[in-house]
């Protein structure tokens, strides 16, 4: 269900793209948009990984550098059935873990130290079996195809808005290209849609990872309590060192700040811890 989910809410996404094009410049701008569609995925399957690695400063470790962490892993990829990923460790005392590569052979999983030092070690193997639920899943790769389609639609609304304030534009095409309409769904309507539609793919994925990571570690009473400890750091202490809106979706947890409302949570990469916790619980009931 939701993976269903996910390829609908993907091909609204590319729908939004297109219109997009079409009432800010007709037939030609829906065919620009469908190709720039087309080329971000390309470049995100195949640089987004080794771009957030970096960015993050996470350096890879072997199994002589962390033989507990890196035999955890590789115990956990077996039970998941998946190669053993690029294990990388990220210097900061904020409790955090995500996963990123285009698929399962060219993935990595990375931890801060303080999600070390915080969770004990059952804890951890539920962490780490919720990454890599998304490694199996490819969700890193639909997430941040997801988050590029999103910002291309802003940026385009962007210059849709300062094309009608100076009043640069066509007149002969204004018809075929949606004419006043056309610039204020452009504008206002499309870049929300297109926000909301990433917000909920991300949710939507955090969900089935929780629930594969509860199987893949054993026990999903381990993640429930793992994502308590996580939530209370990410709500009460300082927020991961170089974290950016465009990247929290890939956490674990949302590394920028606390989840609030139920109207919030529309406008957030993840879903309410509590929520989640509830599911895991619920999930161990189950295999009672």
């Amino acid at each position: 269900m939701n993976t269903l989910k996910t390829l609908i809410l993907m091909a609204l996404l590319t729908g939004i793209m297109v219109a997009v094009g079409g009432s800010f410049g007709g037939t030609s701008g829906a065919t620009v948009m469908l190709l720039i569609s087309l080329g971000m995925n390309l470049f995100s399957y195949w640089f987004s990984a080794p771009m957030v690695l970096r960015a993050y400063g996470a350096q890879e470790v072997t199994r002589e550098e962390a033989p507990e962490l890196y035999g955890m892993v590789e115990q956990l990829a077996a039970n998941a059935h998946l190669p053993m990923p690029k294990l990388c460790i990220i210097n900061s005392d904020v409790p955090n873990a995500f996963a990123t590569g285009r698929n399962p052979s060219h993935a990595a999983v990375a931890v801060t130290t303080g999600i070390m030092r915080v969770l004990d070690y059952n804890e951890l193997s539920g962490v780490l079996g919720h990454e890599l639920t998304h490694v199996k899943n490819r969700d890193i790769l639909i997430s941040t195809i997801a988050a590029a389609m999103a910002g291309v639609i802003s940026w385009i609304a962007n210059i849709a808005q300062w094309a009608a304030i100076f009043g640069v534009g066509r007149s002969d095409d204004d018809e075929e290209g949606g004419g006043l309409l056309g610039s204020l769904v452009t504008i206002i309507i499309a870049p929300i849609a297109a926000f909301l539609i990433q917000m909920a793919i991300s949710r939507s994925r955090e969900y089935a990872a929780d629930k594969g990571g509860g199987e893949i570690c054993g026990n999903p009473e381990y993640l429930a309590s793992a994502l308590a400890k996580i939530d209370y750091y990410a709500k009460h202490a300082q927020p991961l060192p170089d974290a950016t809106p465009a990247t929290a979706h890939m956490f674990i947890v949302n590394p920028l700040e606390g989840v609030g409302s139920t109207i919030m949570n529309l406008f957030s990469t993840h879903p309410a811890t509590e929520d989640r916790i509830a599911r895991l619980h619920a999930q161990a009931q189950a295999r009672r």
